[in-house]
């Protein structure tokens, strides 16, 4: 049965359809993949290598199992609420607005901080390749060129991220294929399954501290649901291209990271001394193919990093922010759209300000880079909690669903997952992580105080008033919670169009 189209607007839920929907599933895709960065590795490998004991396609693997149960869940919310705001969307509707406000805060870790993260590595790793340029001037120019591009528009933002993401595969399957040639040759230690298992250094601790590091690479799938109101396909083209966004970057991450480990030419120095530098898998690509490979992998990961990643995190960031302004929960000034770009104008500035003044700042500190991944992670992790548990609640308890798998196994099984992820994360990730989700309480309480309490607007369903009045007769839309049957009948006739 084919697919029924998006609905024309969002007027249901009480908005207007203020963006350009513009958006096929394989943009989303396109999107999904240049977020994610099919190189992503190349910059952590190190690290990845350390924390899983040299295992680090395994740690993939967990990593890539992991974010399905996620994309299932998410696919499930996008269909019932689709609409920009990510998991704060779900979350304040799945269950009550002070939740979503607080799951919009904890991802505002990830969604705010890692464009500046990603700023500050391409920094580092250009000013290795052009030493006579400081790394803040870097910055300065990276933050300016993404600002312009996601300024003039969507489909700008798209053309480039297609671009991008040739040139990523291309440098990608040149390393592969270099590297196998290697091994055959000769170089590194030849083939084995050690990158998978390892029985001298494998531990269930050691393999999940390590997914806790390698899921950085698969942060960004997500970002594909704050495009919801961008879509024109069917709302089940969102959950679709982030299944299958997740599947290519998995697969592309394990067999590069196979490779890479295969070719480390002291593996034990690596797991000693771990890679401070960042620069593991630049030597594994100069022992494979030489300096002109090493070159082209660090260069590459500095552009993916600063220019194609950074592009689509502050697009995306820029749309959670709009999204929260627009239900009350951030300053209203922010879900400003511009007229004719129709983009989120203010919103997409005020990241490109704090990206620019958080990685400049990070860039002074010598554990820059190492804070910010820790935060980035840590947001995005317990955010991903709140959105399994809101499925749960939407589909099972409210809908009474007897989709079992769907709406109850396969969130439990995801919220059990990253859960064991969380509890054996950084010590220091976990107190700033809860340090900022008092803070969001605190701003919660105050906004409440205040009489902003967060609300989402919705429109009374035809069941509901039908209900009440003894006609089918629909109403206005209008600001205000709602009551539980008002919301449960407008999702259910949202996903029977």
């Amino acid at each position: 049965m084919a697919d029924t189209p998006a609905p024309k607007g969002i007027e249901s839920y009480g908005y207007q359809q203020e963006l350009r929907r513009s958006l096929s599933f394989t943009d989303l895709l396109v999107y999904g993949l240049v977020f994610m960065v099919p190189i992503a590795p190349f910059g952590i490998f190190g690290g990845v290598f350390q924390g899983s004991g040299g295992m680090v396609a395994l740690a993939y693997v967990l990593g890539m199992v992991a974010m399905m149960f996620t994309a299932l869940s998410y696919a499930q919310m996008s269909r019932a609420f689709p609409m920009a705001g990510s998991v704060c969307t779900y979350a304040g509707r799945g269950i009550a607005p002070p939740v979503g406000f607080l799951s919009g805060w904890m991802i505002l870790l990830d969604y705010v901080l890692v464009p500046g993260l990603l700023y500050l590595i391409a920094g580092v790793a250009m000013h290795s390749l052009v030493p006579s340029i400081p790394v803040w001037l870097w910055l300065i120019g990276f933050v300016l060129l993404n600002t312009v591009v996601n300024y003039l528009g969507i489909e700008t933002t798209n053309k480039v991220n297609k671009a991008m993401l040739i040139g990523e595969l291309v440098v990608l399957a040149l390393f592969v294929a270099i590297g196998i040639v290697a091994l055959i040759n000769g170089k590194g230690r030849g083939f084995d399954f050690t990158p998978l298992y390892n029985p001298d250094t494998f531990s269930w601790s050691l393999a999940f501290g390590a997914v806790s590091i390698a899921v950085l690479s698969f942060l960004g799938f997500d970002g594909i649901s704050t495009l919801s109101e961008e879509n024109r396909d069917s709302t089940k083209a969102i959950g679709r291209s982030m299944v299958a966004a997740l599947l290519l970057a998995g697969t592309l991450f394990i067999v590069q990271t196979w490779v890479a480990s295969l070719l480390v030419a002291d593996p034990d120095a690596l797991l000693r001394d771990g890679d401070p530098d960042g620069v593991a898998f630049y030597d594994t690509a100069r022992t494979a193919g030489g300096a002109w490979l090493a070159t082209l992998t660090a260069a590459s990961t500095a552009v993916a990093w600063g220019f194609a990643n950074s592009l689509v995190a502050q697009a995306a960031t820029s749309r959670l922010l709009y999204a929260m302004a627009r239900d009350r929960q951030l300053p209203s000034f922010l879900a400003r759209i511009h007229p004719t770009r129709r983009v989120p104008v203010n919103a997409t500035l005020l990241v490109a300000g704090v990206s620019l003044v958080l990685g400049l700042y990070m860039a002074s500190r010598e554990d820059g880079i190492a804070l910010l991944s820790t935060l980035v992670n840590f947001g995005a992790l317990t955010t991903f909690l709140v959105l399994h548990v809101a499925v749960v609640v939407h589909y099972l308890i409210r809908q009474r669903s007897k989709d079992y798998w769907r709406h109850l196994i396969a969130p439990v099984l995801g919220f059990a997952i990253l859960g064991y992820v969380v509890v054996n994360a950084d010590i220091a990730a976990q107190r700033l992580g809860f340090v900022w989700l008092l803070v969001g309480g605190i701003v919660l309480t105050g906004l409440m105080v205040t009489g902003r309490k967060p609300r989402l607007a919705v429109v009374e369903a035809e069941s509901a008033i039908g209900a009440e009045s003894g006609t089918g007769t629909a109403v206005g839309t209008g600001t205000g919670t709602g009551t539980a049957a008002a919301t449960n009948a407008t999702t259910t006739a949202q996903e029977k169009k």
